[in-house]
């Protein structure tokens, strides 16, 4: 499905943020930022709630004016040059978009008809499987079925960039790996897409790069092979009830320095080094010795969902609110 008609200039990136300054009264949402996507790539931004990264790409997207720092879009100026900037893009809102009482395929036809040379709103509603749910007010659609009229809206214009937040959420395994399939076709086809998402295996799969934000700030980037690069083993140790007191640096005591406990919640706890069979007997005789029942104990190497939190301590937990 062709889906985009991009510019032949394809010498400055597609997005270009530089020294972002953004704050809320007293808080910093976004510090000094400096981040680039590439065109023609799948780039995943990436943060624990309350990064900065809705903040982030809300500028880029033309929304919020930067405080400080500048921001290029398609080599264009988001606030400045706007009405040149918005028939290039789409945007999938994390929210909203859409009237409550509008039917799905007449919102599809509405948005298609504000662009030149939309895609074939049949076609494209029923590769997103819209065909059956066409006629239903958007308020009585499913949330996986609202987020696929969402992504629709944002890539019915054959945009040259497609900012997506949150492109899966509430959809259903068969409808996600259409979505994946979609996004990959459309990057196929020359289309630059941002990606927001909360589901690790989801920017593991998409991204051909990576931008972690924590507090304002860029932490990492890279491919997810670069990121996840180094050998490093993991063991997920996952319990019934929560761990007594002081577990965490009981069981670093039992395994010594060259592994690091780290808590992920109050039944979860994650172990990284250079882990073996050893290292599975410590911990489960440490759980014995301290009246500890192990759900899951699972060795493995490791994966983006660790990188994340090794470098910022926290999960990726689903949506809080948006900064």
């Amino acid at each position: 499905m062709p889906t985009s008609r991009v510019s032949p200039v394809a010498e400055s990136p597609a997005v270009a943020v530089s020294g972002l300054v953004m704050r809320y009264a007293d808080k910093v949402a976004v510090d000094h930022l400096d981040l680039t996507v590439d065109r023609h790539t799948i780039t995943a931004v990436l943060g624990p709630n309350g990064a900065g990264k809705t903040t982030t790409l809300e500028t880029c997207e033309g929304y919020r004016r930067p405080q400080q720092g500048s921001v290029s879009v398609l080599g264009l100026d988001p606030q400045r040059q706007r009405r040149d900037l918005l028939p290039r893009i789409g945007v999938m809102l994390q929210d909203g978009g859409a009237w409550s009482g509008v039917r799905a395929m007449e919102m599809l036809r509405h948005i298609a008809r504000l662009h030149a040379d939309p895609l074939d709103v049949d076609t494209l509603g029923e590769r997103l499987g819209l065909g059956d749910c066409g006629r239903t007010p958007y308020r009585r659609l499913s949330g996986g079925q609202q987020q696929r009229l969402k992504l629709a809206m944002a890539v019915v214009g054959r945009p040259e960039l497609v900012f997506v937040d949150e492109p899966t959420a509430g959809m259903d395994p068969a409808a996600r790996r259409t979505t994946w399939e979609l996004l990959e076709e459309m990057r196929g086809d020359g289309v630059t897409v941002v990606l927001t998402t909360h589901h690790m295996d989801e920017a593991e799969r998409l991204a051909d790069w990576i931008h972690i934000i924590d507090h304002g700030q860029l932490i990492a980037s890279g491919t997810p092979p670069e990121l996840t690069r180094g050998g490093t083993s993991t063991i997920r140790l996952v319990v019934t009830k929560p761990f007594p007191e002081g577990a965490p640096g009981s069981l670093q005591e039992a395994l010594g320095h060259r592994l690091d406990v780290r808590t992920i919640s109050e039944v979860s706890l994650l172990i990284t080094g250079p882990a073996d069979s050893t290292t599975l007997a410590t911990v489960s005789g440490w759980c014995e010795r301290n009246g500890v029942l192990p759900e899951s104990l699972h060795l493995g190497q490791r994966n983006l969902e660790d990188v994340f939190l090794e470098l910022t301590g926290r999960e990726l937990a689903g949506r809080g609110p948006a900064t």
